[in-house]
């Protein structure tokens, strides 16, 4: 770009600003990044009063299982009695499967192309409850279409090493030029039901709060693509059906409550205010009328923190950490982690650990902070332990216990 010109890097979203405006105030380009990750992080609960404290350093031990993945984005088990598998989706467009003593497979034919433009790409994996019977599975991607780009999402069948029955089951009516802030998480609902996580796209933020517009929503869908009957704009005029919840940014954390069986999310704010969320139906999540961030530029975003009709966060951070991956522990290989949330961080570079009573964060715990690296996905394997994935051109698979 031109000398007038820079890329600042905050968690997941590039800004271009100009270098000699005087909203940069001249400050050096890496005492930005480094604010950007800086270690203390403001946490509070949506409790009546709003509390502080800061994350404790924690200990963990992280075992390599597999490297030079390209930027992978996602895990997924395979169910089975033999020696474990997992699915791994890289940015790029491959889906692999990679085996727990390391082996890397070749990319599986037939998956969709993808738009792998910064953020864009192929992004997560989920595996149908019966796969074992079905072979189904789902992945969300950035998809080229004419005129920019929009999340999507497919199912298909996965026969030995390609994909079959390949079916477009949602996209975004939306369609935006550029690269940034696609989400997007697939979590599986008790009763069967996917719910979709979207970003708003950045340049259309706004439309985050129209129900018109799949930006910025959690979308819920039957897995063959149909809209539930009981989703909460059905029969709305004016709004799209597919919508569960609005006034979300950038949501890439979705995971179902092992005990009240309800979707959990998390959100990248922009400077600081980095949500974690239990959407319910119809409910508006406030983005980006309220929120605890600011722009990039420093200058206010919000009026205020919160505004009547719009639910306040479970959970937030400032500065921001970029959360990216979010599981539940409910294993019994490691009692001490048993009901936590896990949360992976992208420019914070850590593995949180959260510890929750009942909806609310009672305490919170950084581990693999020494590793300086930044944690895309974070899974509960089969066999107890946590599996993440790391952001890089030579990403890892790490397996981690206490």
């Amino acid at each position: 770009c031109s000398s007038d010109l820079a890329f600042l890097f905050f968690g997941e979203d590039f800004v271009m600003y100009e270098r000699r405006s005087e909203l940069t105030g001249g400050h050096n380009l890496r005492r930005l990044l480094a604010l950007a990750a800086a270690a203390l992080i403001t946490v509070a609960s949506a409790a009546a009063q709003s509390t502080l404290s800061n994350a404790a350093s924690g200990r963990a031990t992280a075992t390599v299982v597999a490297e030079r993945l390209d930027h992978p984005w996602s895990l997924a088990f395979l169910p089975g009695d033999g020696p474990l598998r997992m699915l791994v989706t890289e940015r790029a467009g491959r889906l692999r499967v990679v085996t727990a003593d390391g082996k890397v497979s070749a990319p599986i034919a037939g998956v969709p192309s993808v738009h792998a433009v910064n953020q864009g790409g192929l992004l997560d994996v989920a595996v149908a409850p019966d796969f074992a019977q079905s072979r189904r599975l789902y992945l969300s991607f950035a998809q080229a279409v004419e005129g920019g780009a929009r999340t999507a999402v497919v199912s298909a069948r996965l026969a030995d090493m390609a994909l079959t029955e390949v079916k477009l089951i949602f996209a975004q009516a939306d369609i935006v030029a550029g690269g940034h802030h696609f989400g997007s998480r697939i979590a599986i609902a008790r009763d069967g039901s996917l719910y979709v996580t979207t970003g708003e796209r950045y340049v259309a933020k706004d439309r985050a709060q129209a129900l018109d517009s799949h930006l910025g929503k959690v979308i819920r869908i039957n897995p063959d693509g149909s809209v539930p009957k009981d989703n909460p704009f059905v029969g709305k005029t004016g709004a799209k059906p597919e919508i569960w919840s609005y006034g979300h940014r950038n949501l890439q954390g979705a995971a179902i409550h092992p005990v009240t069986g309800k979707l959990w999310t998390h959100e990248h704010g922009p400077k600081g205010g980095d949500e974690i969320n239990i959407p319910a139906a119809g409910k508006n999540y406030g983005w980006p009328v309220v929120g605890y961030g600011i722009d990039y530029s420093g200058q206010k975003l919000h009026d205020s923190t919160g505004k009547a009709g719009m639910e306040p966060p479970v959970h937030y951070w400032v500065p921001s950490i970029a959360p990216s991956g979010m599981a539940f522990y409910t294993a019994d290989r490691f009692p001490a982690w048993k009901g936590s949330l896990f949360v992976g961080a992208l420019a914070g570079q850590h593995l949180a650990r959260l510890t929750l009573d009942g909806e609310r964060v009672v305490a919170e715990e950084r581990l693999l902070g020494e590793r300086n690296e930044r944690i895309r996905d974070v899974r509960q394997g089969p066999d107890g332990y946590l599996y993440v994935l790391t952001d890089e051109r030579n990403g890892k698979i790490l397996r981690v216990s206490p």
